[in-house]
C-alpha cells in the first residue's frame, strides 16, 4: 500500500491511497493535454490554463523538492504569458535602469529612474498575470493601451540622462546635408511658395505625431480587428524605443538652438509657436539622433498598411502624415536630415521584423 507524507508522519488509509491514484491519473491527463497543446501550437496562455490552474491549490509533498530555478520557471514564467510588446517594454525599461546606474548622473535621478521603472514593469506583469487568470476582455483591452502613455515617459526619461557636451562636430557635419536638402534641392523655396499654407500644415503634422498610436489602435478596434493590435504595438514600440535607446551615444542639440537665426522658416505661424512652446517645456537635451518622431510615425504607418488592408485609407493617411512629419522636422529645424533618414531606417527595420513575426505566427 502506498504511503503519502502527511505532516511528520504517514497516512496508510485506503482513502488516501485512492486520492493519490486519482491525483496521479489526473496529473497524467493534464500533462498529456499540455503536450498536445504545444504540439498543435496552442498559445502560452492556453497551455497555462492546462498546466497551472488545476494544480493551484495542491500541496507539494515533503521530499518532492524541485530545483528553485525550475520551480519558478514552471510556476511563474510560463504562467505569466507576456506579449511580445510587453517583453519589449520591459526590456527597454530594464535597459534605462542600467543606463541610470552606468552614466555619471545625480544619484537622486538614478534612484528615481529605478523606482519608476520598477513600477512600470510591475504594472505590466500584474496586468498580464491578472489577464491569464480571468481572461477578461477589460484586462485584455487595458494591456493594449497600457503602453501608450508610457511612450511619453520613455521620451522624458531620456532627458534625465542628458550630460553636458561641448563642441558641435556632429552638428557641423550634419548641417552640410541640411543645406543641400533645403537650398540645393529647393525644398525650402517650394514649401514657402504658397505662403504660410504649407508651413502651417507641416507644423500641424509635427504636433500630430502623438496621435499615431491611439489613432491606429482606435482604427483597429472600430474595424473589429483588435486581435491585430499586438502586432501594431510591437512594430511601433520597436521603432521608437530603438531611437530612444541610441540617444545617449549621439549627444547633440537641434539646429534651431545650435544655429539660432539660421535657415529658419520665413513664416512664424501660430502652429509653430505652439510647437516651440511645447518643446521649450517638455523637450529633452540628450540627443536629436535619430528622430523618434520619424521612426515612430513611419513604423506606425507601415504597420497599419500591413495590418488593416481592408481600410487602405488608414495606412495611406498615416503614410502621408509620416512624410509630412519627416519634412517638418528638417524644415522647421527640429532635426537634421540625417536624423530623419536614420529614423526612417529604424522604422523600415521595425516593420520588417514585425512582418516576419506576423507571418511566422500566421
Amino acid at each position: 500500500m502506498h504511503r503519502l507524507p502527511v505532516g511528520d508522519g504517514f497516512d496508510d488509509s485506503p482513502l488516501t491511497e485512492a486520492r493519490a491514484q486519482q491525483r496521479s491519473s489526473r496529473s497524467g491527463r493534464q500533462v498529456s493535454a499540455a503536450a498536445r497543446g504545444r504540439a498543435i501550437g496552442m498559445s502560452v496562455r492556453d497551455q497555462c490554463a492546462i498546466d497551472w490552474r488545476p494544480r493551484v491549490n495542491e500541496k507539494i509533498a515533503v521530499g518532492a523538492v524541485q530545483p528553485l530555478a525550475g520551480y519558478f520557471k514552471q510556476r511563474i514564467w510560463y504562467c505569466i504569458p507576456l506579449r511580445r510588446s510587453e517583453r519589449l517594454l520591459i526590456a527597454y525599461f530594464l535597459y534605462t535602469s542600467v543606463l541610470a546606474v552606468a552614466l555619471p548622473i545625480d544619484r537622486a535621478i538614478t534612484i528615481a529612474t529605478i523606482g519608476v521603472n520598477t513600477a512600470v514593469i510591475a504594472g505590466a506583469l500584474a496586468l498580464a498575470w491578472a489577464d491569464s487568470l480571468r481572461h477578461s476582455l477589460l484586462l485584455d483591452v487595458c494591456r493594449d493601451w497600457y503602453t501608450t502613455p508610457l511612450m511619453l515617459l520613455a521620451y522624458r526619461q531620456m532627458g534625465w540622462f542628458a550630460l553636458p557636451h561641448s563642441g558641435t562636430a556632429l552638428e557641423d557635419a550634419w548641417m552640410v546635408w541640411d543645406r543641400w536638402f533645403l537650398y540645393d534641392l529647393g525644398v525650402k523655396a517650394a514649401i514657402e511658395s504658397l505662403g504660410p499654407v504649407l508651413p502651417s500644415l507641416l507644423e500641424i503634422s509635427y504636433s500630430l505625431v502623438y496621435t499615431v498610436a491611439p489613432f491606429s489602435l482606435a482604427a483597429l478596434y472600430i474595424c473589429h480587428r483588435r486581435e491585430r493590435a499586438e502586432s501594431f504595438l510591437f512594430t511601433f514600440l520597436f521603432g521608437i524605443f530603438v531611437a530612444y535607446a541610441l540617444f545617449p551615444y549621439f549627444p547633440s542639440e537641434p539646429p534651431r538652438t545650435v544655429y539660432p537665426g539660421h535657415d529658419l522658416p520665413v513664416y512664424l505661424t501660430p502652429f509653430r509657436r505652439f510647437n516651440g512652446g511645447l518643446l521649450a517645456g517638455y523637450g529633452i537635451h540628450t540627443s536629436v539622433f535619430p528622430s523618434a518622431h520619424v521612426s515612430g510615425s513611419f513604423a506606425g504607418a507601415l504597420a497599419m498598411i500591413r495590418l488593416l488592408p481592408e481600410k487602405k485609407w488608414v495606412g495611406r493617411y498615416l503614410l502621408v502624415l509620416a512624410t509630412m512629419i519627416a519634412t517638418a522636422t528638417v524644415y522647421g529645424r527640429y532635426h537634421y536630415l540625417v536624423d530623419a533618414l536614420a529614423g526612417l531606417a529604424i522604422a523600415i527595420g521595425a516593420e520588417a521584423l514585425g512582418r516576419f513575426i506576423y507571418r511566422r505566427r500566421a
